[in-house]
C-alpha cells in the first residue's frame, strides 16, 4: 500500500523517535589523526554510542547540494536509497528474481512489515512515497535482511558489485535525518567484510549501500570500530557474502565478480570466501 503523506516530515519524525534507541549496532566514522586502524582481525561488537559520534566532525552533505567526486553517477543511484521504519537505511537492489530492498539483519525480523519511504530529502527532487514490504529473509551472520515491497517505484535498482575502488560513498540517513552522502576511503576486505576509513556514519545508517566509484553496492554497512577520536574503521558485510547466503538472490547478480573468486563460483556456486 503506497501513501503520499501531506504532512510527511511529522509522520517521519514519528516513527523516528520510536526507532532511534534500537539502533546500538550502528558505526561511526570521523576525521582524527592519520593513524591506519588495524582491519582483517576478529572484530569485536563496539560499544554502545547511540547519540555520540565518533571524531570530532562529520562531514555529511545533503544529497541535492552534493557536487563531489561521485557526482557523475550519484544521483542516478540515490534514488533507490530508502528510509526504514524511522531506522535504518536500506538500498532497492538489482535481482535476477526481482528487486528488493537490501538492510543490515539486526534492522528489522523475519516477517516484519516494515514501512519504507523513498526520496525523504532536503530540496526533493521527487514526490515522497511511503509504501511497505515483507522480510523475506534475515541473518546476522552475515549481517542483512531482503525486504520484498509491496510497490515498488519507477527508480532504477542498484546493481551488486564485489569490485572494490579506492574511494567509497554511503547514501545514508543518520539519525533518521534527510538523506545525506558522505565518502572515505576502502581499506580491505577479508573474512566477508570490507573495511573503510574517514566514512562517517551515525546511528540510522545501519542497513545502507557502500558504493564503488561506478554506484554499484559492495557491501552493506553494519558495524563500526572506531574511538571518539575517530581512529578506527568502519565496516560493512560484503556483497558476495550476502549472495551467497542468501536463497533468493543468485550469483549473477553480482556484476563483475572479483578475479580472486571468479574461479571459485565456476566450480562451486555458493564457495565460502576465504581470509
Amino acid at each position: 500500500m503506497a501513501r503520499h503523506p501531506s504532512d510527511f516530515r511529522v509522520t517521519l519524525w514519528g516513527s523516528l523517535l520510536a526507532g532511534t534507541v534500537f539502533l546500538g549496532f550502528t558505526a561511526c566514522g570521523g576525521r582524527s589523526e592519520p593513524t591506519e586502524p588495524a582491519v582483517c582481525e576478529p572484530p569485536a561488537r563496539p560499544e554502545v554510542r547511540a547519540f555520540t559520534q565518533c571524531g570530532p566532525k562529520l562531514d555529511f552533505t545533503p544529497i541535492n547540494s552534493y557536487v563531489g567526486e561521485f557526482s557523475d553517477v550519484i544521483q542516478d543511484r540515490e534514488d533507490a536509497v530508502v528510509f526504514i521504519d524511522g531506522r535504518c537505511t536500506g538500498t532497492l537492489i538489482q535481482a535476477s528474481a526481482g528487486p528488493v530492498v537490501l538492510t543490515a539483519g539486526h534492522c528489522v525480523n523475519a516477517g516484519d512489515i516494515p514501512l519504507i519511504v523513498f526520496n525523504f530529502e532536503d530540496n526533493a527532487d521527487g514526490d515522497p512515497l511511503i509504501t511497505e514490504g515483507t522480510v523475506i529473509e534475515q541473518s546476522i551472520e552475515p549481517d542483512y535482511a531482503l525486504i520484498q515491497l509491496d510497490v515498488i517505484p519507477d527508480v532504477t535498482p542498484i546493481p551488486l558489485t564485489a569490485q572494490a575502488t579506492e574511494q567509497l560513498v554511503i547514501i545514508q540517513h543518520p539519525r533518521g535525518r534527510p538523506k545525506v552522502i558522505a565518502e572515505g576511503r576502502y581499506l580491505d576486505s577479508c573474512n566477508q567484510l570490507i573495511f573503510y576509513r574517514d566514512l562517517d556514519t551515525l546511528v540510522g545508517s545501519s542497513g545502507a549501500g557502500v558504493l564503488n566509484r561506478q554506484g554499484h553496492l559492495l557491501g552493506v554497512h553494519t558495524d563500526g570500530d572506531c574511538e571518539v577520536n575517530g581512529r578506527g574503521s568502519n565496516r560493512g558485510v560484503t556483497a558476495e557474502a550476502i549472495v551467497e547466503a542468501s536463497a533468493y538472490l543468485q550469483n549473477d547478480d553480482i556484476t563483475e565478480p572479483s578475479t580472486a573468486t571468479r574461479t571459485e563460483r565456476a566450480d562451486a556456486p555458493h564457495a565460502r570466501l576465504g581470509p
